[in-house]
């Protein structure tokens, strides 16, 4: 069975709000459980090392309400937060710079707005994904995961995205959220500016394309959606 990479954000703070933010817990829970469960072996590392940040929207306690506008936390959330092992990964991830593909059959990137501020910066994780890519080996991202994607190059120093149908976070669903000023750029701006051939469902919707070894989904309701493609590029090999 695969070993699989998933990276996670290691920032915390949404810009200058004041608010904090990290991962979106059900795009980094959705797919560890699909593709563990399925008898992958899952790495769970982030961009600096350490405790992996969650965004506090994306988590409730028992019997908690949901914030205002967010629906309530997913079973497979909750999941993550009681599995002991699962939450000691969590807790102690490697970080991207001590990391190379050699042992891993693909790599995935979780959303969450933390990503638009550390993955685009972190070099180690540029050169992660675009050797995965130049080896054919699966690269996935969900939301703003696919923030990872807009600073890896292929070997002859294109883009990894260009000409490639590609996905992620709108930017109507960025200004439906109210952080288009806030974010520090538009994802999906972003990649069509880099060539990919973006593409994408209605705001809020699942929604995944792969095109060869690269599957990307638009937003938390996608991260099943893109871990079940993930299955099926292995399957059809």
């Amino acid at each position: 069975m695969p070993k699989i990479l998933i990276v996670a954000t290691s920032h915390s703070e949404m810009g200058q709000t004041g608010h904090r933010t990290g991962v979106w817990l059900e795009e980094l829970a959705a797919p560890y459980y699909v593709l563990r469960d399925a008898g992958a072996e899952i790495v769970l590392a982030s961009v600096k090392g350490g405790e992996i940040p969650f965004d506090p929207r994306s988590v409730q306690t028992p019997g908690e309400a949901p914030p205002e506008g967010e629906e309530p936390m997913p079973a497979v959330s909750r999941r993550f937060l009681e599995d002991p092992e699962a939450m000691k990964a969590a807790k102690n991830s490697p970080s991207v710079d001590g990391l190379d593909m050699a042992g891993f059959d693909a790599i995935m990137l979780p959303g969450g707005h933390g990503t638009m501020w550390d993955l685009p910066e972190s070099a180690a994780l540029a050169t992660l994904v675009g050797n995965a890519f130049d080896a054919g080996k699966i690269v996935a991202a969900v939301c703003h995961g696919p923030a990872g994607l807009v600073s890896a190059k292929r070997k002859d120093g294109r883009p990894i995205v260009e000409g490639r149908r590609v996905n992620g976070f709108t930017n109507g669903e960025e200004e439906a959220v109210g952080l288009t000023q806030v974010v520090p750029f538009l994802l999906e701006t972003r990649l069509r500016e880099l060539g990919g051939k973006y593409e994408c469902g209605p705001d809020f919707q699942p929604y995944a394309v792969q095109d060869g070894n690269l599957i990307t989904g638009q937003n938390p309701m996608s991260s099943e959606l893109v871990a079940h493609k993930i299955l099926d590029a292995f399957a059809g090999r």
